[in-house]
C-alpha cells in the first residue's frame, strides 16, 4: 500500500488518511467528517485548519458526494493492491426522523422499540446525539420515565435509562425539568426498589442517571430528599449490583450529605453500619477512599459517631486503612479518629483505640512521609489522651519518642 500513489485531494488535511465521508466546510476546504467534527468540538480556537479563517463550531458541513464517488471508484480499481472500498456513509440523522420516533413514546405498544432505535442512533456518532439534544429527546424520555413511574410500568425502563444517560446534557431545559418537583428523583428511587428481569443493567443506569440528576439539582430539591431515597441507595451498596452503581451511590451521598438534614437521614437509614460492613470486605482502593470520606462526614454529628461506635469493628477498620490506601484516605481516617477522641472519648473507647492499634497508627503517621498538617492532627489526638496512652505496653517505645 505504501507504493500506491494516492491522489492528494483524497486525503483529509487533518488526519492525512483517505476520506470516508468527505464534507466541505464554509471556507471551501473538504475534510473527512469525523476529523473536522472532532476538531470543531475540541479546538479552543475554531478556525479552519487549512485557511485559518473563522469556522464556528455549529458550521454547516456539506457532503461532497462527487469526491466520495471518485474515492470509492479509485478504491475499487485498486482493490487488488489491498485497498479497501469506502462504504457509502449513512445519511445524517434528521430532526424530523427524531420527532417521528418521539411521537411513538405516546403509545404503550411502540415506545420501547422507539427507545431502542434511538439508542442505536445515539451510539453511532456525536452528530446524532447533538441532533437528539436539539430535538428535545432528553426531556421527552425523562417525562416518559415519570409516566412509567406513576403508572407503575416497568416495560422500557432499561432502554429509557440507557438513552437518557447516553444523550444527557445539563441544558437549561433539563435543569428546569429536574428542579420542577421531586417526580424524577421519586421515579429513580422507585426503579431502584423494583423487582425486574435484568436488575444489574437497569439499576446501574438508574444510579448513573441519578448522579447526573443530583449534579444539576438545586439546593431546595436536595434538602428535601426523602429517607426512602437513602435506603434505596444503601440497598444498591449492600447488594453490590455493579462497580459503577457502587461508586455512584457513594458519590451521591457524599455530595448531598452537607445539605439540610441529609446527614441525619443517611445515619437514620443505618448507613454507617452498612458502610463499615461493606469496607470490611476490602473493596478496591478507589471505593475505600470514597467510603472513608463519607464516614468522616457522617461522624461529624453525634448520632453518626454513636452509630459508628456501636459497630464492634469500626475503629479497627479505620485504623487499618491508614497508610495503606491513599493520602486522601489517611486524611479522612485520621479525621474520624480525631472526632471520636474529641467528642466521644469514654474510657472504653480510648482503650479500644489502644487495643486495636489505632493509637499505634497515629504514632506511625507522625513518623511517616505524610503532610505536615496531618502529622500535627495525629499529634493533637495523641496529646489529648497522653495520660492514658503514654505508659501503655501496647505501643512500641520507639513510636512514642516523637510524640509526647
Amino acid at each position: 500500500m505504501d507504493e500506491i500513489d494516492i491522489p492528494q485531494y483524497f486525503l483529509c488535511p487533518i488526519s492525512l488518511q483517505i476520506m470516508k465521508d468527505p464534507v466541505t466546510a464554509v471556507t471551501g476546504i473538504t475534510y473527512d467528517r469525523e476529523s473536522i467534527e472532532q476538531w470543531l468540538k475540541t479546538a479552543t480556537d475554531t478556525t479552519c485548519p487549512v485557511t485559518k479563517q473563522p469556522l464556528p463550531s455549529d458550521s454547516d458541513l456539506t457532503p461532497n458526494h462527487t469526491l466520495r464517488r471518485l474515492i470509492q471508484a479509485w478504491c475499487t480499481e485498486n482493490a487488488s493492491n489491498g485497498i479497501d472500498r469506502i462504504p457509502t456513509p449513512k445519511s445524517p440523522l434528521s430532526k424530523s426522523r427524531v420527532i417521528k420516533l418521539m411521537r411513538e413514546f405516546e403509545h404503550p405498544s411502540f415506545y420501547a422499540n422507539a427507545l431502542k432505535k434511538m439508542e442505536v442512533l445515539g451510539k453511532e456518532n456525536e452528530r446524532n446525539r447533538k441532533c437528539m439534544e436539539e430535538a428535545g429527546v432528553a426531556k421527552a424520555v425523562i417525562l416518559l420515565l415519570i409516566r412509567c413511574y406513576k403508572e407503575r410500568r416497568i416495560t422500557g425502563l432499561e432502554e429509557a435509562l440507557k438513552l437518557v444517560y447516553l444523550i444527557w446534557t445539563p441544558s437549561s431545559e433539563v435543569k428546569a425539568l429536574v428542579n420542577e418537583n421531586h417526580d424524577l428523583i421519586d421515579c429513580l428511587t422507585w426503579i431502584l426498589g423494583c423487582e425486574m428481569e435484568n436488575p444489574v443493567v437497569v439499576k446501574t443506569h438508574a444510579m448513573l442517571v441519578l448522579r447526573k440528576v443530583i449534579e444539576v439539582a438545586n439546593t431546595r430539591l436536595v434538602e428535601k430528599l426523602k429517607l426512602e431515597f437513602f435506603r434505596e441507595i444503601l440497598r444498591v451498596l449492600k447488594l453490590k449490583i455493579s462497580q459503577q452503581a457502587t461508586k455512584s451511590a457513594l458519590l451521591i451521598m457524599i455530595e448531598v450529605c452537607l445539605w439540610g438534614r441529609n446527614k441525619s437521614k443517611i445515619v437514620e437509614a443505618n448507613a454507617i453500619f452498612e458502610l463499615i460492613e461493606f469496607e470490611l470486605e476490602k473493596p478496591e482502593k478507589n471505593i475505600t477512599e470514597l467510603n472513608i470520606n463519607l464516614l468522616a462526614h457522617l461522624c461529624s454529628c453525634a448520632d453518626g459517631r454513636a452509630q459508628f461506635l456501636r459497630h464492634a469493628g469500626s475503629i479497627a477498620m479505620v485504623a487499618k486503612r491508614i497508610l495503606r490506601v491513599s493520602p486522601a484516605t489517611d486524611d479522612q481516617a485520621v479525621h474520624i479518629l480525631s472526632l471520636i477522641s474529641k467528642y466521644s472519648a469514654t474510657k472504653q473507647v480510648l482503650l479500644e483505640m489502644l487495643r486495636v492499634g489505632a493509637v499505634t497508627k497515629l504514632c506511625m503517621v507522625i513518623q511517616a512521609d505524610c503532610a505536615a498538617y496531618l502529622k500535627e492532627k495525629a499529634r493533637g489526638v495523641l496529646r489529648l489522651h497522653s495520660n492514658l496512652w503514654n505508659n501503655s505496653p501496647c505501643i512500641a517505645v520507639y513510636l512514642l519518642t516523637s510524640v509526647w
